[in-house]
């Protein structure tokens, strides 16, 4: 589809050939723009990294560096690169709306109404940003009031990989994933993994979902994307999205190159006393466009899909097909200007009947593809509803189906790339419930040195896997209020630009509806010669390699210092009196380099840092060399801190 699909693992390019020089030994920028052209943005990447990590990096490499990470989706990564690219006075105005695009993927959409509105003094498409500050507007309401859908991560099926698409027939769930490079070895370089496989796993009480396993090769023997999947009621019937995989594809050129863009259709699979016979979809027609995403309806009358076909209303639109008396679908339709946009619209989903579920990019939104309702059938619809937060989030939010509804409650599936996920794409289960009342938690942000209430300070509400609930910005005296549910356990992180940040864990346990749970944050400005402690930066015995644990807590510090972009420290590493003391002193030099490197993979400049080890010489209690202590005292010693150097 005209790009059907903004997700990356949904298209296929091959390149045809290269219309440069060829030389025998290509040099590592040679290298970069090869993979960068190829769309193979995950092996482009390292190398880019390579290049920029000097002292004064060329412009076009630290621009496709953050373009790589921001069309495999690695938003917080790409927001980094993005503001070394915009520290350059002549830098092209597309890279101010590349900028507000990743900070609103990433959730910070103050900081993105405002770059969109620098961006639109840079001779921007001034319709196109209005909306998109709009988004921004709506989406700070909608997360101070969100809904009462709870989201839980099926962490059982999903894997640092992506998944998503998850579908019921019966008690049986399909989904679509990228599997493990083990079992396939053909890898995309877009994103450098396996192609897309169609999985299967069982349904349990509450949705929740067990260890999948995937599909039969029926499905699956296919050497590009195969799925989403959508099935009639029975089961007997499914329809399978895959990527075409004959000769005939779309030619495109770029920067003296030239690809073939593999298109989508769509495969009509049923099943005949246990043998799965497929059969294309009549109006296919990959020389032209692309054809996927099926939902059908209730009574097995209308197919809808999505396309980008000639006649629609923006990229890729939601068609539909009725089927005739003699069983075949008739011409495709296009569904209308209510669901469909100047963007792209896809992920249909016919739950009850005259009830539609979709996603798009096209209309006032919170990331780059929100949930969409709107009542009606075929080409008759009412105007899309967005469907506020926690549904829809900073990323990219799709594939939401219901199958099961109740007076109260409705619940079903969804999948989305939001923060605090397992991997790249995750299925979550939902549940949504009528509103009630509950328990309030409130609390007071405070300068920690002055103890005086901050005000304009970002609160986050986390649940006790870290996904995010709510953000609330503390009013004139520093207050802050969420409703809460009952028997549950909360954290709330509080941030500001020149303060370091702080949180606080609660719970509701024993609380009954109107009751009120009190916390207070301590937020520490920033001063230069001021030493902060990080906690829980752990290495491995003898080792200085940055572990997963640590990586954590130093993304932290990414953050802190790229909201402060004077900010210059030192990262210094200590250690405890075992142990000979120059080899300690070695030892902590090599893990507070290696925490900068980290830093600097992640798009701090390395002169806005100062890798100092220290060794045992500045312990913070009586334990030196000879002395007896317990293991909590050692430890007290074994730190990583970090002092402002300037501000």
């Amino acid at each position: 589809m005209k790009n059907l699909y903004i997700y990356p693992y949904l298209i296929v390019l091959l390149l045809l050939g290269i219309g440069v020089q060829a030389q025998e030994q290509p040099s590592l920028r040679d290298r970069a723009n090869q993979f960068y052209n190829e769309y193979q943005y995950a092996k482009a990447a390292p190398l880019f990294e390579s290049l920029v990590d000097s002292k004064r990096p060329r412009a076009t490499d630290l621009e496709r560096l953050a373009d790589c990470y921001r069309k495999m989706n690695n938003y917080s990564v790409a927001e980094n690169w993005y503001v070394r690219v915009l520290e350059d006075s002549t830098s092209n105005p597309i890279n101010f709306l590349r900028y507000a695009e990743v900070l609103k993927a990433n959730g910070k959409y103050k900081e993105a109404k405002g770059a969109f509105e620098q961006y639109a003094t840079k001779g921007g498409d001034s319709e196109e940003i209005s909306s998109l500050v709009q988004g921004c507007d709506s989406a700070i309401v909608w997360m101070e009031n969100p809904t009462t859908h709870t989201l839980r991560n099926e962490a059982a099926v999903n894997t640092a990989l992506a998944e998503f698409g998850a579908y019921t027939v019966e008690d049986k769930v399909y989904y679509v994933g990228e599997p493990d490079a083990i079992m396939f070895k053909n890898v995309y370089g877009w994103t450098g993994n396996p192609f897309l496989r169609v999985y299967n796993t069982k349904r349990y009480e509450n949705n929740g979902l067990q260890q999948s396993n995937i599909a039969e090769a029926t499905f699956n023997n296919e050497p590009y994307h195969v799925g989403p999947i959508a099935s009639n009621k029975e089961g007997t019937t499914l329809y399978v999205t895959r990527t075409h995989a004959g000769s005939v594809n779309q030619k495109e050129k770029e920067e003296r190159k030239r690809y073939r863009t593999k298109n989508l259709e769509l495969y009509i699979y049923t099943n005949d006393n246990g043998t799965w016979n497929a059969t294309p979809f009549a109006y296919n027609n990959v020389k032209e466009y692309s054809v996927g995403h099926a939902a059908l309806s209730l009574d097995g009358e209308t197919l809808y899909f999505v396309s980008d076909m000639p006649g629609g209303q923006g990229g890729t639109d939601i068609w539909y097909s009725e089927r005739l008396l003699n069983g075949e679908w008739g011409q495709p339709q296009n569904a209308g200007t209510m669901i469909n946009s100047k963007g792209d619209e896809m992920f249909p989903s016919i739950t009850t009947e005259g009830t539609l579920y979709f996603s798009s990019n096209g209309w006032l939104g919170m990331g780059n593809l929100d949930v969409f309702t709107s009542k009606g059938s075929r080409g008759q619809w009412s105007k899309a509803v967005n469907m506020h937060f926690p549904v829809n989030s900073a990323g990219d939010d799709f594939a939401y189906t219901v199958n099961d509804i109740t007076n109260l409650t409705e619940a079903g599936y969804m999948s989305s790339n939001r923060k605090g996920g397992v991997g790249s794409d995750d299925i979550y289960s939902f549940t949504y419930l009528k509103p009630t009342f509950n328990v309030v938690l409130s609390g007071v942000t405070y300068d920690k040195e002055s103890e005086e209430p901050l005000p304009e300070t970002n609160v986050t509400l986390l649940d006790e896997r870290g996904e995010v609930l709510a953000l609330k910005t503390s009013k004139e005296k520093g207050q802050f209020e969420f409703e809460v549910d009952v028997e549950k356990a909360y954290s709330v992180l509080g941030e500001r630009v020149g303060y370091y940040p702080d949180s606080a864990h609660t719970n509701t346990n024993g609380l009954n509806p109107g009751d009120t749970v009190k916390v207070a944050l301590y937020l520490d400005q920033l001063k230069q010669g001021k030493t902060f402690r990080l906690d829980n930066i752990y290495y491995d015995f003898d080792k200085f390699n940055i572990r997963q644990d640590a990586a954590i807590i130093l993304d932290g510090l990414v953050k802190v210092l790229k909201d402060n972009p004077t900010l210059r420290i030192e990262l210094s590493s200590h250690t405890d009196s075992r142990g000979r003391d120059k080899y300690n002193m070695s030892l902590s030099q090599k893990r507070a380099q290696a925490a900068v490197n980290y830093l600097v993979s992640k798009g701090i400049a390395r002169d806005r840092m100062v890798a100092k080890g220290y060794g045992e010489s500045k312990l913070l209690n009586r334990c030196a060399n000879g002395v007896k202590c317990s293991e909590a005292e050692h430890q007290l010693n074994r730190r990583t801190e970090f002092t402002v150097l300037e501000l």
